[in-house]
């Protein structure tokens, strides 16, 4: 039983560790997201988005990459363009770029990973909204289209807050301001997944034994592993992810995990392109375009994935940049607290939050907005976040108690 003490405590200290040492690329990447937000307006995107053609899908493309931000803020601003006039093709490639082509996820792939995964999220986040276009195009129903977009004006109540007639100047006190509360928001829109993510990461680093990756994914851990598991991992990886509540900032380390016991490159990557094909997603495409779309939606991406990942996986075995599990370690054996740049920039971060939070509270009188979600998937992860805290501070304790 004293090992169980143990491998909790170690367990709870491997989270975070995991959160202390991503933490500065978290708050990096939401300080530029923000200020993106508040100085690049989405009018002129809604101008500029036509209905196809290469032009509208690199501009849908472009304007994801500028409005980066997790998956439910990106579901959110792709149905306002639809519901505006944009394209299905250029929407979606906007809805692919904002969660795929993402700074803050490149830094913590980085941090986790390996330069070869980072490689694969950016290409591979091209390879996604190439792909999804051809078979959009392939498959589209005009009929299908137009009623999902009828569908998405009716779910468009009220005005669209994130956007703005003109940008906000550079010089101006309130600007900044704007830039604060966006920062925030983008740690309120995320922090659950983020608990959970870390939280779930640090119990399967440290409980899970290899035989459990091995039995859930076909040739883990072997040296040469044939097309067919190379596949089948392919398929499990976004299977494994539907079923949770995780956006793709939590599920990276859950993708180290999966990649120190020995996933394949295609399986990992196929587990961290998947945040889009999750559950919470699916219902949420449902309300706003209707659950026919929201399943032909689901398999186009599902599909696209799927091939993007075994067309990396394969291409860098030919070019000879397959990573190795060796370079990244066990997860639990890492030394994450040091004084080093890690401490140095993430207390400068812990300063401009608290700095923003002083903001908001300054202001909250007058700039203050419910931006909550009492939907059943928020109730499920807010109450799964608590557990994961209590997790986390009995863990711990068991080490000081020891």
């Amino acid at each position: 039983m004293s090992n169980f003490w143990q491998l909790w405590h170690q367990s709870a200290l491997t989270s975070v560790g995991l959160f202390w040492m991503a933490f500065w690329a978290f708050g990096l990447g939401y300080a530029i997201s923000a200020m993106i937000q508040v100085f690049v307006t989405r009018e002129k995107m809604r101008q500029t988005m036509g209905e196809s053609g290469a032009k509208s899908v690199a501009l849908g493309t472009l304007f994801g990459f500028i409005s980066s931000s997790c998956s439910f803020a990106a579901l959110s601003a792709t149905r306002a363009l639809f519901a505006k006039g944009a394209g299905l093709i250029p929407a979606l490639a906007f809805l692919l770029a904002s969660t795929n082509l993402v700074i803050e996820l490149g830094i913590v792939i980085s941090l986790f990973l390996s330069w070869q995964f980072v490689v694969g999220e950016y290409v591979g986040g091209l390879l996604l909204i190439l792909l999804m276009w051809l078979l959009v195009h392939l498959t589209g129903s005009d009929k299908l289209i137009q009623s999902a977009r009828e569908k998405a004006r009716e779910a468009q109540s009220g005005p669209d807050h994130g956007d703005q007639e003109k940008p906000s100047p550079l010089t101006e006190k309130a600007s900044w301001r704007k830039v604060a509360m966006k920062y925030l928001m983008e740690w309120q829109m995320v922090w659950k997944d983020v608990t959970i993510g870390f939280t779930v990461a640090g119990i399967i680093a440290v409980f899970a034994p290899d035989r459990f990756f091995h039995a859930l994914f076909p040739g883990a851990g072997n040296s040469s592993v044939g097309f067919l598991d190379i596949l089948l991992q392919a398929l499990i990886g976004p299977l494994a992810a539907f079923f949770t509540f995780i956006g793709s900032m939590g599920n990276i380390p859950l993708a180290a995990v999966l990649f120190s016991h020995g996933v394949s490159f295609a399986g990992v990557m196929a587990f961290i392109f998947s945040d889009l094909v999750v559950l919470p997603v699916l219902r949420i495409q449902a309300q706003y375009y209707g659950w026919k779309f929201a399943l032909y939606v689901l398999a186009i991406f599902l599909l696209v994935l799927v091939v993007s990942a075994l067309l990396l996986h394969y291409a860098f075995d030919l070019l000879g940049w397959l990573p190795s599990s060796s370079l990244i370690g066990e997860l639990s054996e890492r030394q994450y607290f040091a004084i080093d740049y890690t401490l140095a920039i993430n207390l400068l971060l812990i300063g401009v939050t608290l700095h923003c939070l002083y903001l908001h509270w300054q202001h909250a009188d007058s700039h203050s907005h419910d931006h909550g979600d009492s939907s059943l998937s928020e109730r499920i992860l807010w109450w799964l976040s608590m557990l994961a805290y209590c997790w986390l501070g009995i863990g711990l304790l068991l080490g000081l108690l020891r």
